[in-house]
């Protein structure tokens, strides 16, 4: 692959996925796609978001989708764990997408309200993904700990102590997770969640060249 875009947490923005995409110029014999995580809850239109996202797995295989904390919180929700966090934290909003006002019924999977290629979506999903001098990641790293020993909740929680410390991890990590008004660049760290569901902007970054793309 030439080129990597990875795109930041969309949270049921459907209206600024789809214009992103349309303006990202993919070549699927060169580029490759990575979705940071945070594909669901506090948007409106969280079904429809893995809607298409499956449909684009499908067109483009290649593709590369990791695990957010909002996927984790929606999979121990269907595990029956931690209901009360995934609903606070947003889950409520992806539910009515998915079943309107009805009633999302047992806890529990497979849920009947769960289409089978999203929940096989759902459990598909990567801790992590490196690519050349790059390592993409939810949340970020905890320093000091070789990458494929990293806790899983680091991967998908962690914050300040990860992007504010000027620890070398080796590669560029590129992350999501924490909200900034415009993408982040410090100490080898690229931070694209710029708060698409809280009214800004959706980021994609195309590396190598560090060029950003929003809707």
């Amino acid at each position: 692959m030439e080129r990597v875009f990875a795109i930041g947490d969309i949270h049921g923005c459907l209206d600024k996925l789809v214009p992103l995409m349309n303006i990202i110029k993919i070549n699927p014999d060169q580029d490759l796609l990575v979705f940071i995580g945070d594909y669901i809850d506090r948007g409106d239109h969280s079904r429809e978001v893995v809607d298409y996202l499956v449909d684009l797995k499908l067109r483009l295989p290649e593709s590369i989708f990791l695990l957010g904390n909002h996927e984790q919180m929606l999979l121990e929700y269907l595990d029956g764990r931690n209901t009360d966090a995934f609903l606070y934290n947003g889950g409520e909003k992806t539910l009515r997408s998915y079943v309107g006002s009805q009633s999302p019924g047992f806890l529990g999977a497979p849920d009947p309200w769960l289409p089978a290629a999203h929940q096989d979506f759902y459990r598909s999903l990567r801790p992590y993904f490196e690519w050349e001098d790059y390592v993409f990641v939810h949340a970020g790293l905890r320093n000091g700990i070789p990458l494929k020993h990293q806790d899983l909740f680091d991967l998908i929680w962690i914050r300040e102590e990860f992007f504010y410390s000027d620890y070398d991890f080796g590669k560029k990590i590129v992350f999501g997770h924490t909200p900034f008004p415009q993408p982040f660049i410090h100490n080898h760290r690229i931070g694209i969640d710029t708060g698409a569901v809280y009214g800004n902007r959706l980021t994609c970054v195309e590396l190598p060249a560090v060029k950003f793309y929003a809707v």
